[in-house]
């Protein structure tokens, strides 16, 4: 099997003294695990950042041997954040939950796309808001669609609008602005808010179901917010 491709870097790990075994998610073959020989060497490791694009080219003896790849870099991404510690998180976190999240050799261009676009956010003055609608629209095309629209109960309390979930059991206050999506947040805790409810709905539905540990790089990243 050989083949050539562009993907974003997702994971690295050490193999031996001067190799990596990493995980990209490719634009036609979806997340690929493979081997880069020298992938410790002066020559390749400084662009070998978590979630830089890469031009790749694969090769494996079998479907069921781990391959190699042969890399070059085609976008640099992450070293634009090595001084901003919160985005250069949310990087690493949003890089893990693809990861995490989707399956081995499964293309899945939406996907593709929407870490394509995660740059974009990024340089947005409303980048977290706009982040935690990143993961919502990852949620929804991994086929777990939080709609909060359908769950919410309006009230107005003291002539302030709340939104509320409630089940038999339990009673959350969701933030305004993931509802009325065109409102500006400021305030940090509402964010915060934001971010819990996703989180907390992920480790919920897709996590615990599964046996996956909540990922420590996103509570790395909603910590690094709060410094």
């Amino acid at each position: 099997m050989n083949w050539d491709d562009i993907g974003f870097l997702l994971s690295k790990n050490k193999y031996n003294e001067n190799s990596l075994i990493v995980e990209i998610f490719t634009k036609e073959h979806g997340k690929i695990s493979g081997i880069i020989f020298g992938g410790t060497s002066k020559k390749i490791k400084n662009y070998l950042q978590i979630g830089n694009q890469l031009y790749v080219n694969y090769n494996s003896k079998s479907e069921n041997r781990i391959g190699y790849f042969k890399v070059e870099i085609q976008k640099v991404f992450s070293p634009m954040y090595f001084d901003n510690s919160k985005k250069l998180n949310c990087v690493i976190s949003a890089m893990n939950l693809v990861k995490l999240l989707t399956a081995d050799s499964q293309a899945n261009k939406k996907i593709f796309s929407l870490i394509d676009n995660f740059y974009n956010l990024l340089s947005n003055s409303e980048w977290l808001k706009n982040y935690i609608f990143w993961e919502l629209d990852l949620l929804k095309i991994l086929g777990y669609d939080l709609d909060l629209n359908n769950l919410v109960n309006k009230k107005i309390v003291d002539e302030k609008t709340l939104y509320l979930a409630e089940s038999s059991t339990e009673k959350k206050l969701v933030p305004n602005f993931l509802i009325e999506k065109n409102e500006q947040v400021s305030d940090l805790k509402i964010l915060l808010s934001g971010l819990k409810l996703v989180g907390d709905y992920m480790d919920k539905t897709i996590l615990k179901p599964n046996n996956i540990n909540f990922p420590t790089s996103r509570n790395q990243f909603v910590n690094s917010l709060k410094n």
